[in-house]
């Protein structure tokens, strides 16, 4: 289900659900958010710290309920991922937001909640931050505000590695890969049938990342994909003595028996280009060798 787009004069509640932020960061969102026509509000706790956190699991449940509840609050921005989310989750009435959903926004940690409403048949974007607003692209900024309004977003890249070639269409969902596995078995897992996959991460050995790729595989989730969007693998580490085969070769080893589209490069993750996904629409992923396009229906 598509949360309703937002119109200008809406307000966005930026949150803090995981670690704590300095006040420069929410202070240039607000700017951000304001002089693109929207209302900005900051939830009560957002800029508080408790050790790593923003808050207490108190506090920073209180905050996402507050957003969640308020008929005020057309859309939940949260401010930074870090770690946190997973702590909170159980905590959150999720009723309301079932009936009446809102749009709900940010990566990395925020895959938990991206995978949470999945579950539940609820969009979410997956988009850069206010930690990261003031070093953002242009197109990162432009793609988050298009998405909360319903703009059609359509995307073309080219890669610097050779793609696997292929069509497909399906939903889109995914988040950060290192959340995302952690999440598998659980009730917050989604479900993956006839999706398009997408995955990013940051600061992972090569190791880790072929882990995370069994694991996938070992859940039978690689076997339901339709097509996979890798985005930014930011800080990649191999080991001494070297792991012996890079990112592209990792991830296509485990495709040697699934004929389904790869597209690589796409940019999103933790870097300034952190263009915006809508999660839980459909979209169509044409691949070519060295370019690739995501249509949104």
């Amino acid at each position: 289900m598509l949360p309703k787009k937002l119109q200008k004069g809406d307000t966005i509640a930026i949150v803090a659900p995981a670690k704590g932020i300095e006040k420069h960061f929410v202070e240039y969102a607000v700017k951000c958010i304001e002089e693109n026509g929207f209302k900005a509000v900051v939830s009560k706790h957002c800029l508080g710290q408790h050790s790593y956190f923003s808050g207490t699991l108190k506090e920073r449940s209180e905050d996402l309920q507050w957003a969640i509840d308020s008929d005020e609050v057309k859309a939940i921005l949260c401010a930074r991922g870090g770690y946190g989310c997973i702590q909170i989750i159980d905590r959150i009435n999720w009723a309301g937001f079932i009936d009446d959903p809102k749009w709900l926004l940010g990566f990395s940690d925020v895959t938990v909640f991206h995978q949470h409403l999945a579950k539940l048949g609820t969009s979410s974007i997956h988009s850069t931050m206010p930690l990261n607003f003031e070093a953002n692209s242009k197109q990162a900024l432009a793609t988050l505000f298009a998405g909360l309004q319903n703009e059609s977003l359509h995307y073309e890249w080219l890669t610097e590695v050779d793609n696997v070639e292929g069509k497909s269409t399906g939903n889109v969902i995914g988040g950060n890969l290192t959340v995302l596995t952690g999440l598998i078995g659980t009730k917050h897992q989604p479900d993956y049938q006839n999706t398009l996959l997408f995955l990013e991460d940051v600061g992972e050995h090569l190791y880790a990342i072929d882990r995370h790729f069994y694991q996938l595989s070992k859940a039978g989730i690689l076997d339901q994909i339709r097509g996979l969007i890798v985005g930014s693998f930011s800080g990649v580490k191999d080991t001494t003595p070297p792991y012996g085969s890079d990112l592209q070769e990792i991830i296509k080893s485990h495709f040697t028996y699934h004929s389904i589209p790869i597209a690589f490069d796409f940019p999103a993750g933790h870097l300034d280009d952190n263009r915006a996904l809508i999660f839980g629409k459909t979209a169509t992923l044409n691949v070519n060798k060295n370019s690739a396009e995501l249509i949104y229906e």
